[in-house]
Order: C-alpha cells, then structure tokens, then sequence
C-alpha cells in the first residue's frame, strides 16, 4: 500500500511540476497570450496603414485631386489665373534682416 501511495504522490508532483514550471505551465500561456495581443495590435495598425496606401493609389490612379495636391505642395506649381501669395513668418524675417545687417558692418570679420 506504501509503494501506491508514494508512486502516486511522484506521479503527482510530476504532473505539478509540469503545470508550475514546464513549457505549458500557466506562466508560458500568459506570457503567449500577451504576445498575442501584441501581434494583434501590430497588425491593426499594419492593416489601418494599408488601407490608407490603398486609398492614395486609387486616388492617384483614378482621380487628378491626389496629382493636383502634390504637385502644389512639393513642385510649389500653381495653376493658370490663380495668384500666389507667400506668407513668411515675421521671426523668420528679422533673422534674416538681421544677419544682413552685421555683415554689412563688418564684411572683414565675416570672413
């Protein structure tokens, strides 16, 4: 009768072992189910970004607006009767106005 209950009690701190500290351990299975949601915001992200690429591929390929809107902001073109205005911010320009200034007092020390 010693020998049952002591084989049973191996066979149990086995199958406990295993359960606490083996590679299907409670552990283990949060620590998957954690990466999981990880992969899963990833690819929430990833499928937003695609979609987004998508829709501008269709725009440039189906429509001019897309062409039109890069044409002006990167080439700075502008259409036929339109006027272009161009706004400089005031710090910018007092920068500006101000290194002009100081080389012209001293041209020699500029260089």
């Amino acid at each position: 009768m010693k020998w049952v209950v002591l084989t049973l009690l191996v066979v149990l701190a086995s199958l406990q072992y295993r359960m606490w500290f083996g590679q299907t351990s409670f552990r283990e299975i949060k620590q998957q189910e954690a990466r999981i949601e990880l992969v899963k915001s990833e690819n929430a992200e990833l499928a937003l970004r695609n979609q987004k690429i998508l829709a501008e591929i269709h725009d440039l390929r189906e429509g001019t607006d897309a062409i039109e809107e890069r044409a002006r902001y990167q080439l700075g073109m502008i259409k036929e009767g339109e006027t272009f205005f161009r706004i400089l911010d005031s710090r910018e320009g007092s920068r500006q106005e101000t290194r002009q200034s100081s080389y012209q007092e001293n041209p020699q020390e500029q260089r």
